[in-house]
C-alpha cells in the first residue's frame, strides 16, 4: 500500500472552497443565511466586515469542532458546537467594538446572530463532525466565502445603484457616479437602498447562475 499523503491542496480540496463559491453556494443554492443577507447590504463596508467574521467562525469552529469530534458524546454534540461558535462570535464582536465601532454599530445584533447562523451549524454537522482539521478548515474558508461573495455582490450594487458612493474599511465612502452624470439628469435610484431590494437582487442572482448552469434548475 502506497504511503504517500493526499497533497494538502489537491483536487479534492480545493472542490471545498470552490463548490460552494457557485454550484452549492450557501446563499443562492442552499437557501441559508439570507436573513443577513437582506439587512446588511445597504452598504458594502459593513458586507464587507460581516464576510469576513461570518468566515473566520466557520473555518475556526469547524477547526475545532474537527478536533474533537472523536472525544464528543453524540448525545451534547449540538450544545459543544454551540459553545464553540458562540465563543467565536464573543471574540468577533469584542474586536469589532475595539478596532472598528462604528461598523459594529451598523451590524448591531447581527454579529450576534452568527451564533444562530443555519450556515455555520450546517457544516458543523454535515463536515466537521465527520473529517479532518485541514479538509474541514478549507470546507469553512469555502462556505465563508460563497457566502460572503454573495453578501459584497448585493451590497456593492445596492449602495452604488441606491446612493452612487461606495463604502470600504479604513476609507470611508468614495463617490464612484461621477458629478457630470447627474448634471446631465442622473440619478440614485433609492429603491435599491429598501430593504425588499435586497431580495430582488439574490432573486436575479440566483436567475442568472441557474440560466448558466442546467444542472441546478434540477436540484
Amino acid at each position: 500500500m502506497s504511503s504517500e499523503k493526499e497533497p494538502l491542496f489537491s483536487a479534492k480540496n480545493l472542490k471545498l472552497i470552490t463548490t460552494p463559491l457557485g454550484a452549492q453556494n450557501p446563499i443562492t443554492i442552499q437557501v441559508l443565511g439570507i436573513c443577513s443577507a437582506l439587512a446588511v447590504t445597504v452598504k458594502l463596508e459593513p458586507a464587507i466586515v460581516l464576510s469576513i467574521s461570518v468566515m473566520f467562525v466557520t473555518v475556526f469552529s469547524n477547526l475545532i469542532i474537527s478536533l474533537l469530534r472523536n472525544t464528543i458524546p453524540a448525545r451534547i454534540r449540538i450544545i459543544v458546537q454551540l459553545v464553540v461558535v458562540a465563543s467565536l462570535v464573543i471574540i468577533v464582536d469584542q474586536v469589532l467594538k475595539a478596532f472598528a465601532y462604528e461598523v459594529s454599530l451598523q451590524l448591531s445584533v447581527f454579529v450576534g446572530l452568527i451564533i444562530t447562523n443555519c450556515i455555520i451549524m450546517g457544516r458543523l454537522e454535515a463536515f466537521a463532525l465527520g473529517n479532518k482539521p485541514w479538509p474541514s478548515v478549507l470546507d469553512g474558508i469555502g462556505n465563508g466565502a460563497g457566502y460572503g461573495f454573495i453578501l459584497i455582490v448585493v451590497a456593492f450594487f445596492r449602495e452604488l445603484l441606491g446612493t452612487g458612493f461606495l463604502t470600504l474599511p479604513g476609507l470611508g465612502a468614495i463617490q464612484i457616479v461621477p458629478d457630470v452624470f447627474y448634471q446631465w439628469g442622473y440619478a440614485n435610484n433609492g429603491f435599491m437602498i429598501l430593504p425588499p431590494m435586497a431580495l430582488v437582487v439574490v432573486g436575479i442572482i440566483i436567475w442568472v447562475q441557474r440560466s448558466r448552469n442546467k444542472d441546478l434548475i434540477e436540484s
